[in-house]
């Protein structure tokens, strides 16, 4: 069966009305442990016209040994990108939505300190529900698109460099904590990582205002 992977034929019509595309994806959102992560892909009307690169799609759809590859084609497509974090802490503090509008803002005010302009940008960000508005200090034009990490080749892009960022992240944590495998479960409710939960108890990394003992298996 031929895989269709994402296009740009939303972008090319918004580009019609805005000068830049911002495209946000999270990751993380129902891990157990560390922090989420929302990756920002920026779009112009010139990189609208030139190929997907090869491979893209939503980072849940790319095999984990070619994420890294795509993710460095993705980067180089655009004109900028960018990851924002909320730690398991602030998720603990603040709740896991607010979170994510935390991480959104952040990736977008870096793509500011890049020199990306603003005034004239529509936000498209993957899902339902406008999460960044109401944390992003300045006014943001912002546009929900359900399966837009699967379709819209920008949010594609903010999808996989997000998933390689805090996987290699949690890699990096899993040293600090073997006991939890968090080099294969990446902070997801794994079997191996609850039963590391019940016989270790939680981490510093770990969501501690979550119902984790009872938290289904998510693969």
């Amino acid at each position: 069966m031929t895989v269709v992977g994402p296009r740009l034929t939303l972008e090319r019509s918004v580009l019609k009305e805005y000068e830049l595309i911002v495209a946000l994806d999270e990751v993380g959102r129902g891990a157990l442990a560390g922090p989420v992560a929302v990756g920002a892909a920026v779009m112009d009307a010139r990189g609208a016209r030139r190929r997907v690169p090869e491979g893209l799609r939503d980072s849940k759809l790319i095999v984990e040994h070619r994420r890294a590859e795509v993710a460095e084609r993705a980067r180089a497509w655009v004109p900028a990108s960018a990851v924002g974090w909320a730690s398991a802490a602030e998720i603990d503090e603040i709740g896991i939505m607010r979170a994510l509008g935390m991480a959104a803002s952040r990736a977008i005010s870096s793509l500011v300190d890049q020199g990306v302009t603003l005034e004239r940008a529509l936000v498209i960000l993957d899902g339902n529900h406008d999460y960044v508005s109401v944390v992003h200090p300045e006014p943001l034009t912002v546009r929900p698109v359900i399966k837009a990490d699967r379709d819209c080749a920008s949010v594609s892009v903010a999808s996989v460099i997000a998933k390689v960022a805090r996987d290699a992240h949690m890699v990096t944590l899993h040293d600090e904590h073997p006991d939890y495998h968090w080099v294969r479960n990446k902070g997801y409710a794994s079997p191996e990582h609850r039963n590391a939960i019940r016989e270790c108890g939680l981490s510093p990394f770990h969501r501690a205002s979550w119902a984790i003992a009872d938290a289904p298996t998510l693969f």
